[in-house]
């Protein structure tokens, strides 16, 4: 199975994140996402990750891991783990949808 990151819909030579931009920040865990619409973006390298919303499940419900059953992708400094078309990626007592 092959498998796209979702990028937002601007590129950060488009439009930069950052103070005074006009979106509102959000701390999350390491970095900062930020307010577009209905979602969040995060940057990530050349580009902008979309963060939509808190996966359907918990990692107490089910856990992502080498024996789980769904394929683990590199993301940067941690692993998502594709899981009915998007990705899951753990955030401390959640799954961030990536």
């Amino acid at each position: 199975m092959t498998i796209t990151d979702t990028h937002a819909e601007h590129t950060i030579t488009e439009h930069q994140h950052g103070t005074g931009c006009g979106h509102e920040a959000v701390e999350h865990g390491d970095h900062v996402d930020y307010l577009h619409g209905t979602h969040r973006h995060a940057e990530h390298g050349d580009h902008y990750d979309e963060h939509e919303s808190v996966a359907e499940h918990t990692p107490a419900a089910h856990a992502h891991d080498a024996g789980c059953g769904h394929e683990a992708v590199e993301h940067g400094d941690h692993l998502d783990y594709v899981h009915d078309g998007h990705k899951h990626a753990e955030h401390g007592d959640h799954y961030d949808e990536h």
